[in-house]
């Protein structure tokens, strides 16, 4: 059960949009008309993880139907999660200490694992049922509350904890049961870099990489 909630950690999505195309003759008199198109206000928090979930499910029904590829799953999740960001704050201090082409690729070892991660116990939430609580933000910090129903009506919470990242919102963290995914592998790390050193650390996630490929 620790490792179920430690691993449900992702659960991401693109939501679509629908665009409605005028007749040539009618372009050119609605423009005159409305002005300038305006930019499509950006989802809230709960907007954007709900239609998220949603998609996701949809691509679990698919992918168990030879429908889609699981490179949708990692186009998805980078539209979603700040990988970035993740990553410094698993480093913490160690952040700053690393050249940036070895944060760049702790940045994408780091995304292949969450994406792992993921795919691990995609199947097991894939059918489940998700209820929203809501949402709460506090300036440009959110959360995002919800419950999962799994076998023989067991519930699972699970926070999905965002910030504004330009003209979007971005998941950061995401909170299971009580424990923080970020926490977590952040754990993991610096007991890792407390033995190791950073070089180490990257030749230990190439592993790890390589063998999931195979």
């Amino acid at each position: 059960m620790s490792q179920l909630r430690f691993q449900l950690s992702a659960v991401v999505a693109l939501v679509a949009a629908l665009v409605l195309i005028p007749y040539p003759a009618l372009v050119a008199e609605s423009a005159h008309r409305a002005g300038p198109e305006a930019a499509p206000a950006p989802l809230r928090p709960l907007e954007m993880v709900s239609g998220s979930v949603a998609r996701v499910q949809a691509i679990v029904r698919a992918q168990q139907a030879g429908l889609t590829e699981t490179s949708e799953i990692r186009r998805i999740a980078e539209d979603l999660f700040d990988f970035d960001d993740m990553a410094r704050r698993m480093l913490a201090p160690r952040w700053h200490d690393r050249t940036p082409e070895e944060q760049k690729e702790f940045v994408g070892l780091f995304a292949n694992l969450l994406e792992r991660t993921w795919l691990t116990v995609i199947g097991k939430v894939g059918h489940a049922k998700i209820t929203f609580q809501g949402e709460s933000v506090n300036g440009s910090y959110a959360q995002v509350r919800s419950l999962v129903t799994i076998g023989r009506g067991r519930e699972i919470s699970i926070e999905y904890r965002l910030f504004e990242a330009g003209a979007r919102w971005a998941v950061y963290d995401v909170v299971t049961e009580g424990t923080s995914l970020v926490s977590s592998y952040r754990s993991q790390f610096s007991s890792v870099l407390r033995k190791s050193s950073f070089t180490q650390l990257l030749d230990r996630m190439r592993s790890k990489d390589l063998e999931a490929q195979r």
